[in-house]
Parts: structure tokens; sequence; C-alpha cells
């Protein structure tokens, strides 16, 4: 179902034009880092406060079975971007190009002189490159993961008018960088540059100067995002692509109100040494730190919904939470404690349903009944054709794809625009796809069924009756088996680059 723009007889001035784009939805797409599907309390959660987001979700629809495009960070990103599948997106994996690029010293810091993650291809189109090219005013603000330095895929080259965070995703590992990276069409800039933290670099990386480091990343990429959102009217409808880096490692933050909420209240608190190669500093509250950071990711939220209403722009604007892919351990983060009731397997880097399944929020007052909940299937890349249908874009795939390319430049998405308005009827996936090279993973997810695949290997689970896919009935059940390893077949393609097992037919 497409969304129908209004129709303004009589006027063919500018004005007209004008109040037509009033009109046309805003987005806002919240993606934070590593955030698993029981962290928040509408998702079940005990621990950790989050009235922000439970607000969010008691305006908006809720949704129980939606998936990241992978189970980790720069894939999963890649998915929602491109409209594609991993077995068909150019970047598959978390693909680094810092490792071998030299170095560059900030005051006594050693750091590297490119940073950043296999670039997306550019003979494909992505959503803020389509919904720039249809009149969108375009910003994202956190994390790129699209691209390295000075690469042809970098934010100021691929549809994006503001930009502030990390270009790359290991720079993310740090809360009090060296640098952040900046780009803003409005100013003139030419390109992607580098901000240099100037008070975090007079203190160390890593050990007990760096808590001397002031300048918090989180809440600095938070404040350009307000900004930019401030400046943006009912006039033009704007895109915000807000991909927050909280609650992902290290454990790290300011010692504020937030942070002593939890400071000492936990019965067990669990200590990590710290992890120097990776950027995770040590603590000795892990449990308070990641809470705090997820309650801090939910205040951020409730500013975000506070400055939409004060403008305006609430009504009209569809806003988006989730997570980029399952929960994590590094830094000393502690997925077990947090979500003690062990609802699903297997985590970051695991196509078992703890590794991709996400808590999924979406508010939109002129079109969407609060307080609704949706077990609809899908996965990020649905949401390339459902800001299509949001702003009206008719035919995107036609007039998007790469002729050069033809039928080989895959979209693979359906719109949840029915799910979210009622309006016309939702068209299913036959089924769910996932690939995982580093850890030579498959899944496929078809009806109640899901079979996951670790190095060639097929394990079948009925999710209706086993939902922490426990009971491998593969043996029992060939024909199903048969016939989603021909689905693997159908949607695998080779990637020199991510290479995975497939399972025999």
């Amino acid at each position: 179902m497409k969304y129908q723009r209004p129709l303004i007889l009589g006027m063919g001035t500018l004005a007209a034009l004008a109040a037509s784009a009033q009109q046309r939805p805003n987005i806002i797409y919240i993606m934070c880092d590593d955030m698993g599907y029981g962290d928040l309390g509408c998702y079940g959660q005990q621990y950790i406060a989050t009235p922000h987001i439970d607000r969010l979700a008691s305006e908006g629809m809720r949704f129980t079975q939606a998936y990241a495009g992978s189970p980790v960070s720069a894939p999963s990103r890649a998915t929602f971007m491109t409209g594609q599948h991993t077995g068909h997106t150019h970047v598959r994996g978390n693909k680094e190009y810092w490792r071998d690029s030299g170095t560059v010293k900030y005051g006594n810091n050693t750091d590297y002189k490119t940073v950043g993650q296999e670039p997306y291809a550019t003979n494909h189109k992505i959503i803020p490159e389509i919904l720039k090219d249809n009149g969108y005013h375009t910003g994202m603000f956190g994390k790129w993961a699209g691209g390295y330095e000075g690469s042809a895929s970098t934010p100021d080259k691929r549809g994006i008018d503001e930009f502030y965070g990390y270009i790359c995703q290991f720079q993310a590992h740090a809360y009090f960088p060296n640098f952040l990276n900046k780009y803003s069409r409005q100013d003139g800039d030419k390109g992607v540059t580098r901000e240099v933290l100037e008070q975090n670099i007079t203190h160390k990386m890593y050990g007990d100067d760096y808590a001397n480091r002031s300048q918090y990343s989180s809440d600095l990429i938070h404040q350009h995002a307000l900004a930019w959102l401030d400046k943006q009217t009912a006039d033009e409808p704007f895109l915000g692509i807000f991909t927050y880096t909280l609650p992902h490692a290290e454990l790290r933050q300011p010692e504020d109100s937030i942070l002593l909420a939890y400071k000492g209240h936990f019965c067990t608190e669990k200590s990590f040494a710290g992890q120097e190669a990776s950027r995770y500093n040590p603590t000795d509250i892990a449990h308070a730190q990641f809470a705090a950071m997820i309650t801090r990711l939910d205040a951020q939220v409730g500013q975000i919904m506070e400055k939409l209403e004060e403008k305006g722009l609430a009504e009209n604007t569809v806003l988006i939470f989730t997570s980029d892919n399952g929960p994590h351990e590094e830094g000393g983060a502690d997925p077990t404690f947090f979500n003690r009731d062990g609802l699903l397997q297997g985590l970051k880097r695991s196509t078992y349903e703890g590794g991709i399944r996400i808590p999924f929020i979406v508010r939109w007052p002129a079109k969407l009944k609060a307080g609704t909940e949706s077990d609809h299937q899908f996965a990020f890349y649905d949401l390339m054709a459902t800001f299509c249908d949001i702003a009206g874009i008719d035919n995107y795939e036609s007039r998007y794809r790469n002729a050069a390319l033809g039928d080989k430049d895959y979209f693979d998405g359906i719109s949840i625009y029915p799910t979210l308005t009622g309006e016309g009827k939702q068209e299913e996936h036959s089924h769910l796809y996932w690939e995982f090279h580093e850890t030579d993973m498959m899944g496929v997810r078809m009806g109640n069924w899901k079979l996951v695949v670790k190095s060639g290997t097929p394990r079948l689970y009925d999710l209706s009756t086993d939902l922490h896919e426990d009971n491998n009935v593969a043996a029992k059940h060939p024909d199903i088996v048969r016939q989603m390893v021909d689905y693997i077949y159908e949607d695998h393609t080779e990637s020199s680059l991510f290479k995975v097992t497939l399972p025999s037919r």
C-alpha cells in the first residue's frame, strides 16, 4: 500500500508545492547499538528504568518478531541502508580499514591515519540518497560504519546533508575518543573531516588518566542531533538517522545522577579488567555502568520526543526506535545477568534468535493507533520499501535500480506500511534470511520454522513450541529442511570478502 500524497487542486505555484511538502511525513530512525530484545521495560526488563521508551511503546506499536539484518553491526546497518539481505548486500561483515593505515599523534595518544569499514557499494542507491532525491532534508548522527575515511562511501557522498559522530565503529568503542567526524553541506564542507576533542587528548586513552577526559561522545552526538532537529520545520520533510552508540561497550560514562542511581544498588556487581587493544577501559561496576547507559539512552529518546512536541512536529513524524543486533559481552557487559528469563538463545554474532531478534517500536500519531502490538515478521531490509511508502515515493525499485546491473541490483524488502497504518493488505515474506561469515552461520525463518546453519550443518526448530531453540527436529522434518535449504541457495550470492559454508542439498 503506497502512501497517498494529498491532492491540491488549482494550484501550480511554489507555495502550493510547499504546502504539499508540509504534509509528507518526517522520519526519525533511532538505532542504538547492541541492545538485546529484553533490555527495555516494555519488553520485560526488570532491573533497568526506561520510562521514555516505554511511553513511546504505549503511544505507538511494539513489534515482537522484528529482526535485525545481521547479528553484527556493519552488515546489519548495511541491510537497513540498502534494502538488501546479507545474501545480496555487499557489506556482510565488519571488515576494517584502520589496522594498517599508519598512525598519527593526538597529544601523547597514538591513533590511526585512516579509520572505517568496508564501503557500501556505490552502484546501488541507499535510503538517504533516495529520500534526499525526493526532497527530504537528511541528517545522520552517531555511527556510520558504511565506508572508511576518504572512500567513495562516506556520508557526504551518500545523500547525508549533515553528519556528526563516528565514521568508524572501532573508534566508537571509546566514549571519550581523540576525535569525532563531522560534515555539514549547509556550512559548505567539502567532505567529512575530523573534529579533535582538545580536552580529551590532554589525557591518556587508557588507564587511570582516562577518567580525566570530559568530552563524552554520546552527549556530543546527541546535542548535534537535537540542534539539527531544532532547525527542521513543517515546511519541508526530513529524515533523521540517529545511530546512537549506547549501550555498546566500553562501560564508561560521566559519573552523574544517572550512573549514581545504579552505583551500589545491585546485589551482584561485576568487575572488568579492561582490554586496551579493543579500547575497553576497566570498570569495577560493570552492572551499574550498563544499566545507566540504557537509562541514559532512554533519557535521550525522551528529549527527542520532547523536541518534536515542542516544535509541533510529533503528529506528522514517524519515530522509530530499534537496535542493530542482539546483546554483547564485550567490555564486561553481562547479558545473562540482565536477561535472566533466558527467553532467547544466542548473543551478538549468532543467527539464533538472541543474536537477531530486536526491540522495534514505531510511533506515528497521524496514522498509527496507540498502544498496539504486532507479531508481523520482518527485517531491516524491509525498511527501504517502508520509508518509500511513507514518503510517497512510488516505484522506487524501477526508479533507482542500476540499469547496468539489471535484476542483479537487488531490492529485497516488503513494506510494512499496511501493518503500521491498517491501510491495505500486508504482504508477507515467504521467509527471512541471514548469513554471517565470522561465526560461519546462516539463518532462515519460514513461518514458525527456524533453520540455523553452523559450518554447513542445518538445525531445525519450531519456534511456536521451542522459542529458545533447544530441540533440533531436523531429522523429523527432512522436507522442511530441504525447502529451507533451497531458500538459502536462492538467496545466497558469492562474496569474495565474506565467505560462509552452505549446507548440502
